[in-house]
């Protein structure tokens, strides 16, 4: 695709913008294409611009779809669509803003003001909303695993043992290794996006959405909530090891006892 085809106009058919992260159910590039074969596609290093009669949209490859300008009950097809699953199956996360254009970037109560009408500005808005609703997934399973864990610190502090096998702690602990370890594989893409290195000029406008959405606070906080489920994991090892080490000293001490029984029965005899 030329230059001049991709910054041109776009029509919009009305001014939302409709942010939807569908997670690990997200189709590959090429089952997408097969979906979009008679729209023009580019690729930007991890996201691809997909031009629409009016409108377009941004697939991400971490599994987030961004809307600009489209038809409600259209995007509501192409994202059963973009899913490995029925959409009654699918549990997706979405969040809706509104745009309009002026002479700068500006953003004020989920309104975006756009500086022109150039998809790379639209793209570097589509990256900070893209990383702000992939964070909300990390937040919630980071919290949700916390608070469902949050009995077992209790439990040690007030009887010094935690009541579960050790079959139940190692499961416990796979279920924190797998949390922390899915968002940990994924960290990367909450740094400034690549894009950036190739179009400088436009990372200011992502810079005030990510202000705006106060993703690198948020990064903070989830790292501390990060932190949190690592100590929860290192004290059930504790606790695994503790287990273990009390049943081999159990094991010793009727050993011990057999062997001084088995002596009295021969010394009597």
């Amino acid at each position: 695709m030329t230059t001049d085809k991709l910054m041109s106009t776009t029509e919009f058919c009305h001014d939302r913008v409709s942010v939807f992260n569908v997670g690990d159910e997200f189709c590959s590039e090429t089952e997408i294409q097969a979906v979009s074969t008679e729209q023009p596609q580019t690729r930007f290093r991890d996201a691809v611009r997909v031009v629409a009669d009016q409108g377009e949209y941004w697939l991400f490859d971490y599994g987030v779809v961004v809307f600009w300008g489209m038809d409600e009950e259209e995007i509501k097809r192409l994202v059963a669509k973009f899913v490995k699953q029925s959409e009654s199956n699918l549990e997706k996360i979405e969040e809706h803003y509104l745009f309009g254009f002026a002479n700068e970037i500006k953003i004020s109560k989920d309104f975006i003001t756009l500086p022109d009408n150039n998809p790379l500005s639209r793209l570097a808005v589509s990256h900070a909303l893209a990383q702000s609703i992939k964070l909300v997934e990390f937040e919630q399973n980071a919290q949700n695993t916390i608070v469902n864990h949050s009995h077992l610190p209790e439990t040690l502090a007030k009887s010094g043992k935690i009541a579960l096998s050790r079959k139940h702690i190692a499961k416990i602990r796979g279920m924190l290794f797998r949390t922390k370890s899915d968002i940990i594989l994924h960290y990367g893409l909450l740094d400034t996006p690549e894009f950036f290195w190739e179009y400088p000029e436009y990372e200011h406008i992502y810079n005030a959405l990510a202000k705006y959405m106060d993703i690198h606070p948020r990064v903070e906080l989830l790292s501390k909530k990060l932190e949190t489920i690592h100590e929860l994991f290192e004290m059930l090892a504790d606790e695994q090891k503790h287990q273990h080490s009390s049943f081999l000293e159990w094991i010793i001490i009727i050993l011990i006892a057999i062997e001084i029984v088995i002596y009295f029965v021969e010394l009597a005899a």
